[in-house]
């Protein structure tokens, strides 16, 4: 059994900034990916930010430059820092590891950004 906590999140106004954490727990082996997501009321979910095991990430182009996502393999822990953020990155966040052939997801957390 894997477990994601996530924290971080909330409200703020343009061009602030925001940090979300997720952290894994349970029966924790190789974590091959570590990413966040994000889905807005009637669309899907789509990929913000993903990291490898060796540190090699990728980034929806909505958010180059932007956003940095990062990890502490020690912790199971992967972070997205959100800076410069626009009211179009309102949306609930999700964090999500790829562990062996699974998937596990967080529990979701809101942000907001206001203009």
């Amino acid at each position: 059994q894997v477990q994601l906590v996530q924290s971080g999140g909330g409200l703020v106004q343009a061009g602030g900034s925001l940090r979300l954490s997720c952290a894994a727990s349970g029966s924790i082996l190789s974590i091959y990916f570590m990413g966040w997501y994000r889905q807005t009321p009637g669309k899907q979910r789509e990929l913000v930010a993903i990291i490898s095991g060796g540190g090699i990430t990728n980034y929806a182009d909505s958010v180059k430059g932007r956003f940095t996502i990062s990890r502490d393999n020690a912790k199971n822990t992967v972070y997205l820092e959100m800076n410069n953020l626009k009211p179009e990155d309102t949306a609930v966040y999700y964090c999500n590891i790829l562990m062996g052939l699974d998937n596990y997801w967080g529990q979701g957390t809101q942000v907001t950004v206001s203009s």
